[in-house]
Formats: structure tokens, sequence, C-alpha cells
């Protein structure tokens, strides 16, 4: 009789055990192959389930960008080809294109306020690189520029071959025009601020002899102020995508169907019209 009670007391400590590496196999099966537990992506909610949730969609743009993103100091009103993009985003997902809140990211702020929950997406003539698509995912490529300059109307400059030693060159922080010109005229001296807008004051009071970005923010800028002219020619191409949170395949997935519904219908060639002044070459 206590030979078969320690019998049952062994039975039970042994079913215990079993139990509990049952349990212990089950949580280490809900991990994924990066490591990540199923319970972890469950609680981690779509970025478009928190949108409409929301009731608005908020997104990273430029201020200081004539043409994508523009803020009118009488009126507060944002405008340009990124706005417009963002609103067609808000409309697919919301139904309403001004549901929507425009946050001012700058070229070095953006990537941190995507990633920190402040933004849902970046809409800011953003390059598509392989570096930031370490942190980031992109869109298909809703716009197509290339990296040249902005100099005053009486320059002597006419390409990447005047910028040798001596020559300062502005541009923005955190920018791939500002690695770019360091790669492509290594002689010329690189002055970096915040934002365009404080570049273009900059290369307005003579600290620089050029200013550089994408050929598109440019022609904003000379249209700003006719004492500036772009140079002709890129020695870049720069693909412009919408940066969205890492790993979040549905709303890649529904902006890149967007993009493809508008240059479909003709929408997206209307908006290009609109700011660009011309059609898109391809």
């Amino acid at each position: 009789m206590k030979a078969n009670k320690t019998w049952k007391k062994v039975l039970g400590v042994g079913l215990a055990v079993m139990l509990s590496a049952t349990a212990l196999a089950a949580c280490g099966s809900s991990k994924t192959q990066d490591g990540a537990s199923s319970s972890g992506k469950a609680a981690a909610t779509s970025t478009v389930a928190k949108i409409k949730e929301r009731g608005k969609y908020v997104v990273g743009v430029k201020y200081d960008l004539n043409l994508f993103g523009l803020k009118d100091p009488a009126t507060g009103n944002v405008e340009g080809f990124d706005i417009d993009i963002a609103k067609a985003i808000a409309k697919k997902i919301l139904g309403d294109e001004n549901k929507i809140e425009l946050k001012e990211v700058t070229s070095k702020t953006r990537i941190p306020m995507l990633k920190n929950g402040e933004i849902d997406s970046i809409i800011a003539t953003m390059t598509i690189t392989e570096e930031r698509k370490k942190e980031v995912d992109f869109s298909d490529v809703y716009f197509m520029a290339g990296q040249s300059f902005l100099v005053k109307k009486d320059s002597t400059i006419k390409g990447l071959e005047d910028f040798t030693k001596g020559k300062k060159v502005v541009t923005a922080k955190g920018s791939t025009s500002a690695k770019n010109i360091r790669e492509n005229a290594p002689e010329a001296e690189v002055l970096e601020f915040e934002n365009y807008a404080e570049a273009f004051t900059a290369l307005k009071a003579g600290q620089g002899d050029a200013l550089t970005t994408d050929n598109a923010l440019l022609y904003g800028m000379a249209k700003q102020d006719p004492n500036f002219r772009v140079v002709e020619g890129t020695f870049t191409e720069e693909p412009y995508g919408i940066a969205l949170p890492k790993g979040d395949a549905e709303f890649v997935a529904l902006v890149n169907d967007l993009l493809k519904e508008m240059k479909q219908n003709g929408e997206y060639d209307k908006l290009y019209e609109k700011w660009i002044g011309e059609k898109p070459k391809n």
C-alpha cells in the first residue's frame, strides 16, 4: 500500500514535469524565424488599423520645399505634390482626404519620428536607399528626381566638374545630397543646415557658391527667387519612396495599390503636371 502511494506520487511529479515541458515547447513554437513571438506580433496592431481606429492619418512632410511641401505663413496651409499624395492615402483608408494631420519633418528627424510612432508614414522627397531600408520599408517609386545645383544667375558653374578646392556647397543635414556631393566632389567644402530653407537663405547670403539637392526641389527654389537658376543636367538618380513602418506588409501593399491605381486612372499625371508643370516622362 505504501509502495503504491509512492508510485502514484512519482507519476504525479512526472506528469507535472511533462505538462511544464509541453507549455514551454508551445511557447517556443510560437516564435517566428526572426525570433519574434506570435503573441508579440498580435499585440502590435497594424498601421492601417491604428489609422482607422484614430480616424486620422498622421504623416510626416516637409514644410520648406516649394512644389512638394511648403507652408504658407499667411494661411498656415501646407501644399505641394507630397501633400496631395498624402491626401490620396487618407481618402483610400478613411474615405476622406481631409482626415489627415501633417507633421513637419526634416531629413534628420523623419526616420526617428516614424520609428517612435509619432507619424504613420513619411512623404517628404525621401530617396530610397539600401541603408534606409534597414530601418524602414518603402513603397514603390512615386517620383524620380536627380541631384543638381542651384546657383546665382550670373554664376559660371556649369556642373559637377566646377566644384574644385575652395568651392563651397550648402545643403541639408541628414540628406543623401550631402553624402553624394562629398563622394562626387571631394575637394569642395560642404556646409550643412537644418533644412533647405536655411540652406537657401545661406546661399542668398553668399555663404556658398551653390546649393545642391534634387533638381525637382531646386526648380521650386528658383521659382521663389528668379535671381537663381538650376544648373542643367543631374549627376545622380533619386527615386522617391513613401517610408512606412518596418515589417508592415499590409500598409506597403495598400500604398502600392493606390499608386498603381493613380497612374492607371490618370490622377497621378494630373498631380504631376499641377506641381511640376509638365507631364511625367515615363
